[in-house]
């Protein structure tokens, strides 16, 4: 759903209520762009490109300036994620301990790749370069609504059933 933004170059908008709150604070701070685009984030779990356009009007940055910071930082998203964000470790002891033959089975069972997320909006997938769990490799943080699970020495089989019990849930 895209929100149409009413602004005429006024911080406050009814198209974005929670987000104008974050920019009454820091719309005209020096170098906050990338504190309102994690605090967009957060409200929105992604940043569109009406949310870009409606940080642009209040904070007078080009959009074309804030769709590049957007789009520099591994941490911020332009696209939705699922209801559950699988972030799948990609670190040595992970890669050694098989987390390609783990990333496989993900792509395989949900039938999305890396970045993606399932037709039916419950899961994406990202590999990350490390979880910081490096004794339970290969291993993987789920995180959904009531927070992040992590689940450790993963097996093809083990990963499917995972799955298969947080989809049941969902």
């Amino acid at each position: 759903m895209t929100k149409e933004c009413c602004c005429k170059g006024d911080v406050a908008c009814n198209s974005f209520p929670e987000l104008d709150e974050v920019l009454k604070q820091y719309a005209h701070v020096p170098g906050s762009l990338i504190t309102i685009l994690q605090k967009a984030q957060d409200i929105y779990g992604y940043i569109s490109m009406d949310t870009i356009l409606h940080i642009s009007k209040a904070t007078g940055i080009r959009p074309a300036k804030i769709y590049g910071v957007a789009t520099f930082y591994a941490q911020f998203r332009l696209k939705p994620i699922g209801k559950y964000l699988i972030m799948l470790c990609q670190g040595t002891a992970c890669h050694v301990n098989g987390s390609e033959m783990i990333e496989e089975a993900i792509c395989e069972h949900l039938n999305i790749k890396d970045g993606e997320t399932t037709d039916d909006g419950v899961f994406t997938l990202n590999n990350v370069a490390c979880l910081g769990c490096c004794s339970l490799a290969p291993v993987m943080m789920i995180q959904g609504a009531d927070g992040d699970e992590t689940y450790g020495n993963l097996t093809k089989d083990k990963v499917k059933t995972i799955l298969d019990e947080i989809k049941a849930r969902a």
